[in-house]
């Protein structure tokens, strides 16, 4: 019995321990959360700093590295199957042509292809003319580092059989470069419009405060390209495409600055 009271003595002085311990802490935790409240009040009743905020253009012209040609291979028959070995037997000719111009065989890709029903047409009587069954097109992607011989090589390509000239674009080995350009030229823009309206305004710049990323856009110039067939039997004509003296790139960036009077 004495050493069952002793135990029960010995457990209730821990227990009244632990409680104190806590206490302690508890009211610890509170007169650090008093004492912090008036800085937290006067953090809440700072005023925001006076700031500008300034939208920067900036833009960019670079040469272009290469030109594409999309080109399609369009045959038909009265199967799927004959329309298919029509666009191959047409496609191979035109691949052997293309290359022996000088395009590397890995520069020409395949971009899309398809069969679909021939849609119906009509004589200038509006009767139904019969036509195959079926049309295979073959959507071609031509690369070429010959930037003034683009007419030629597409008149060359026209020349072929069963050929449909889609259109022609141009283009830059790191595309990024004309958009970082173009965005460093718009911080610079930025930063000339908040130097001039501080200066007027009797103020400097303070810390730059925000940054945000506009949109980059490339510009090239607008080509009538129209789809355009030619006759087996057509010689190879020139086509009159003037590559571009450089592509275009505007960028759009947003800096805000906060506002520090003059000393």
């Amino acid at each position: 019995m004495k050493r069952s009271s002793c135990s029960a003595l010995r457990a209730e002085q821990s227990f009244q321990g632990d409680v104190s311990t806590m206490r302690r802490a508890m009211l610890a935790a509170f007169a650090a959360s008093f004492l912090a409240a008036p800085a937290l009040a006067q953090d809440a009743a700072a005023p925001r700093p006076a700031t500008i905020s300034v939208m920067g253009t900036g833009e960019a012209q670079l040469k272009p590295d290469f030109a594409r040609i999309f080109v399609a291979v369009e045959t038909q028959g009265d199967t799927v199957g004959k329309a298919v070995d029509a666009n191959r037997a047409s496609s191979e000719e035109v691949l052997a042509r293309i290359q022996s111009l000088g395009i590397k065989k890995e520069d020409i890709r395949t971009e899309n292809f398809q069969v679909f029903q021939t849609p119906p047409r009509m004589d200038n009587t509006g009767k139904e003319i019969k036509v195959p069954k079926f049309t295979a097109n073959h959507r071609l992607r031509i690369t070429t580092r010959d930037l003034d011989g683009v007419g030629r090589l597409a008149g060359e390509i026209l020349a072929s059989p069963n050929m449909l000239f889609q259109s022609v674009s141009f283009g830059l080995d790191r595309q990024e470069a004309g958009g970082d350009e173009a965005r460093r030229a718009a911080v610079r823009d930025a930063r000339r419009q908040a130097d001039l309206y501080a200066d007027a305004a009797g103020v400097t710049l303070g810390r730059l405060m925000e940054i945000r990323d506009g949109s980059v856009q490339p510009y090239e110039p607008q080509r009538d390209m129209r789809m355009m067939t030619m006759k087996a039997a057509a010689p190879a004509e020139e086509i009159p495409i003037v590559p571009p003296a450089t592509l275009r790139y505007i960028s759009n960036v947003q800096l805000v600055w906060e506002i520090a009077q003059k000393p």
